[in-house]
């Protein structure tokens, strides 16, 4: 017996999306954080452009799991815990954002105009956290089903 998502070519279709787009994102979130992997890291520092291509890989990450995720419902509605993990999601972009980009928008360590913005430790902190946020919203959108016997 096969599934209801292989049944329907639109819940399929979905699906697919939020898959390319979550690996489009990790590939993109790669690329920022870890340039060197790819043969494209041309400074010893962290700078304004490799943390705003990472941020938006997270950002890929986020809208291609969220498309994901929604389509393992199957047309259910939303769960509390699904709501809330929705809105975790979205805190923890938001805060990954404006913790990565802190110099830039002037509450860092750096003010601009700084020649390079620095991505120091409480910066990396921030944005782990808010990756951490991120994941944890993903685990509680998860639909979570008792199995018929």
């Amino acid at each position: 017996m096969r599934n209801k998502i292989s049944r329907n070519p639109l819940t399929r279709n979905r699906a697919r999306v939020g898959l390319v787009t979550t690996f489009f994102g990790l590939a993109v979130f790669i690329l920022g954080a870890a340039p060197q992997w790819v043969g494209l890291d041309r400074s010893s520092v962290v700078g304004f452009v490799q943390i705003s291509v990472f941020l938006i890989g997270l950002g890929f990450i986020s809208l291609g799991g969220f498309i994901s995720l929604d389509t393992l419902r199957r047309g259910k509605p939303r769960t509390i815990s699904a709501d809330i993990g929705l809105r975790l999601v979205s805190t923890g972009y938001v805060i990954a954002i404006f913790t990565g980009l802190a110099d830039v928008f002037g509450f860092g360590s750096e003010h601009m105009p700084a020649v390079v913005p620095y991505f120091g430790f409480l910066q990396t902190l921030g944005v782990l956290f808010g990756e951490f946020l991120v994941g944890l919203g993903f685990l509680l959108t998860i639909p979570f089903s008792a199995r018929k016997k």
